[in-house]
């Protein structure tokens, strides 16, 4: 069965920063892209934050260019967004996803507020 669950998100003063984690069920060698989408407040639909296809080279949204990075741990099974100097527009509930055999799937997101 193929879960995801992310971890990592808060309450941070503008500047600060966190780090989420994607922890998968399936081995990541076995992932085709792997990606954080957010959804902020105010809007229906997800944005990307930062993506990478198996391979490939990170991409990230002009806004987090610089101050977020996506990265694997194999050894854990993790996705990772370190996010470092953030801001009053980066509060959203963030979304791991990745494709796995022609499928995409999704976690339930976690909260990243920014506020002093």
């Amino acid at each position: 069965q193929v879960q995801l669950v992310e971890s990592g998100g808060g309450l941070v003063q503008p500047g600060g920063s966190l780090r989420l984690s994607c922890t998968v069920s399936i081995n990541m060698f076995s992932l085709e892209y792997m990606g954080w989408y957010r959804r902020t407040p105010g809007k229906s639909a997800r944005e990307l934050v930062a993506s990478i296809f198996s391979g490939g080279q990170p991409n990230y949204a002009d806004s987090v260019k610089g101050r977020f990075t996506i990265s694997t741990d194999d050894s854990e099974n993790t996705i990772n967004l370190p996010m470092s100097n953030l801001m009053p527009e980066d509060p959203a509930v963030y979304y791991c996803t990745f494709l796995y055999r022609r499928t995409t799937y999704w976690g339930q997101g976690t909260q990243v507020t920014v506020s002093s």
